[in-house]
C-alpha cells in the first residue's frame, strides 16, 4: 500500500530526486501517488508544449520553458520527476517528445467515449466550438429533455431525448458525461449515470457533486475565476 505521508510534486524543498513514499506493482508497472498540484499542472504542460510544437520548435530548457508559464525550472523538473526521466543534461527537452510523453501520461491516447447532458445554451456552445477529439475524447451523443431539441444535430452529434439514455449508455459504454444541467438535478442525475457505468464528469452546473472514490468529477465554477479576477483588480486599485 502507498506510504501517503508526502506525495510526489507535494512540496518543491523537499528535493527533486527524493522518493516520498513506497510504490505500488500494477500491471507490471511502478505507480505514484501524484499530489493534485502537478496533477492540474499538467494539462498546462501540454497546452505550452503543443503550442511550441505547431510552432516548429524543437527542443526547449526547463529554464525557458518556465519563463513561459511562470513557474521555475526546478519545479519542472520535479513534477517530470514523479513520472519518469525526461531530457538531457545540457540539451533540454525534445518537445515532440516531451508533448507526446505528457499526453500519453495525461491519457489523450486512451481514446474516452464522451456524452453531454443538456444542450441549452452552454452545452450547445461546447458542442458547437469545443474540440473534444484534440484532447483525446470521442464525443458520442448528447441529450436533453426539450423535445424542441431532441433530433437536431449540432457539429455533427444528434441530440437524444433523455429517454434513450439508459440504453444508449448500456450499449455504447462512454466514460465521461459533461454536465450542463440545472444545479437541482445534478445529483440525482450523477448517482444514475453513476449506476450506469459513468466514471467521471466535467460538471459545469455550478454545484459540487458527490461521488464514490472510484468516480472522478471535475467541477467548473466560472464564479471562481471571475472573483479572483476581481480581487485582482480591487488589490491593484488600492495599491
Amino acid at each position: 500500500m502507498y506510504n501517503t505521508h508526502k506525495l510526489c510534486g507535494e512540496d518543491p524543498a523537499e528535493g527533486i530526486n527524493r522518493r516520498l513514499f513506497r510504490y505500488e506493482e500494477e500491471d507490471s508497472m511502478k505507480k505514484q501517488k501524484i499530489s493534485d498540484a502537478v496533477i492540474h499542472r499538467l494539462p498546462r504542460y501540454y497546452r505550452y508544449l503543443d503550442d511550441l510544437y505547431n510552432k516548429g520548435v524543437v527542443r526547449i530548457s526547463s529554464s525557458s520553458l518556465g519563463d513561459k508559464m511562470d513557474i521555475t525550472a526546478s519545479q519542472i523538473r520535479q513534477d517530470l520527476s514523479c513520472f519518469g526521466e525526461f531530457g538531457q543534461q545540457g540539451y533540454g527537452y525534445n518537445v515532440a517528445e516531451l508533448r507526446a510523453e505528457i499526453g500519453h501520461i495525461l491519457g489523450i491516447d486512451n481514446g474516452h467515449r464522451l456524452i453531454i447532458i443538456g444542450v441549452g445554451h452552454l452545452g450547445h456552445a461546447l458542442l458547437q466550438n469545443f474540440d473534444f477529439a484534440k484532447v483525446g475524447f470521442h464525443l458520442d451523443s448528447a441529450f436533453d429533455v426539450s423535445s424542441a431539441l431532441v433530433g437536431d444535430e449540432i457539429n455533427g452529434v444528434t441530440v437524444r431525448s433523455m429517454d434513450e439514455l439508459d440504453d444508449y449508455v448500456a450499449q455504447h459504454h462512454p466514460t465521461v458525461a459533461v454536465l450542463t444541467v440545472p444545479q437541482n438535478v445534478a445529483q440525482p442525475l450523477a448517482d444514475q449515470l453513476i449506476d450506469l457505468g459513468i466514471r467521471g464528469f466535467w460538471n459545469f452546473t455550478n454545484v459540487e457533486i458527490s461521488v464514490p472514490d472510484d468516480v472522478y468529477s471535475e467541477d467548473i465554477h466560472f464564479v471562481d475565476t471571475l472573483l479572483t479576477l476581481s480581487y485582482r483588480i480591487s488589490r491593484t486599485a488600492q495599491e
